[in-house]
């Protein structure tokens, strides 16, 4: 019986088999366990979220909305290539499908096609979703498949699976049509061939430089109680450097629109525009931030 991974251990399988890995919010504890059961793990579920923008995506993942409650995945696969964790525990992400498709998962055999509603996926699947809208027209960039490729390979090969344990969520459900714009059939190969091969290590280096320690994002909540903290002035100072300052005077420790104004502007520095440029730090524009540890 597979159980599940602690949040330790699965940051550790992914960030192993080179999988750049974003650490969202109070993801560790951010779960659906009160409404049932996370395990045994059988297997591991791809999907398209049918939205576009990482911060946006990310958000909506994680909250969920009123009819869908969060987390509705374990990880969302950004354009980039970047694997933002929300949950470690059970999530709203695979519902009700096929328990024929489960079965032949347990099995690593060939999926049968899926025609009924008697198993519950959200016990038995990581669920990783791939921001793209899911028209056939939003294109997959290569790091985002090869994302998805390590992440679902990191999980097999922890668990001892072949890529047969990895499935679409059309596969798990005749309900569902994601994901789509790749073939899951081609996406196996790629992971048994990944399989196959133990992760690329880093080449040693004996003097390596120290690693830059970057604060963790504190969640945009916490910018929303307009806090009084070292860490704004640290961010602030970032915003100067990389020439989004709209400061007047400072920056200093107590979060202003002079600091608003200004991450908005680094948020449309990174391509974001709308809602997603709107000044309150979102988890990626944070990371690609690179603020201090105070």
């Amino acid at each position: 019986m597979a159980v599940p991974f602690s949040p330790d251990r699965l940051v550790a399988i992914l960030r192993a088999e080179g999988v750049r890995v974003v650490e969202v919010d109070s993801w560790r504890t951010h779960n659906r366990n009160h409404r049932g059961s996370f395990g045994p793990i059988n297997g591991v579920m791809i999907h398209h979220t049918v939205s576009s923008g990482a911060e946006s995506s990310v958000r909506l993942c994680y909250d969920g909305y009123d009819e869908l409650p969060g987390p509705l995945c374990h990880g969302v696969i950004a354009k980039d290539g970047t694997v933002y964790l929300i949950s470690a525990g059970r999530a709203n992400h695979a519902g009700a499908g096929d328990g024929d498709v489960l079965g032949a998962v347990i099995d690593e055999q060939e999926l049968p096609a899926p025609n009924d509603r008697s198993a519950d996926g959200n016990v038995h699947f990581y669920g990783f979703e791939c921001i793209n809208l899911g028209n056939g027209h939003d294109p997959w960039p290569a790091e985002q498949l090869n994302a998805v490729e390590l992440a679902s390979a990191a999980i097999c090969r922890a668990y001892g699976w072949s890529a047969a344990s990895v499935i679409g969520h059309k596969e798990w459900t005749n309900q569902k049509v994601d994901p789509v714009g790749f073939s899951m059939t081609d996406m196996r190969a790629r992971i048994d061939r990944r399989l196959g091969t133990k992760p690329e290590q880093p080449k040693p280096n004996p003097t390596p430089p120290p690693t830059p320690q970057y604060a963790p994002f504190p969640g945009v909540g916490w910018f929303k109680n307009n806090p009084r903290s070292p860490l704004i002035t640290a961010m602030g100072r970032r915003l100067v450097a990389v020439g989004c300052s709209r400061y007047s005077q400072g920056p200093g420790p107590q979060w202003t629109e002079s600091d608003r104004q200004s991450y908005a502007a680094w948020q449309r520095s990174l391509g974001y525009s709308g809602t997603d440029a709107d000044g309150w730090p979102g988890p990626s524009s944070w990371a690609a931030l690179k603020v201090p540890q105070v």
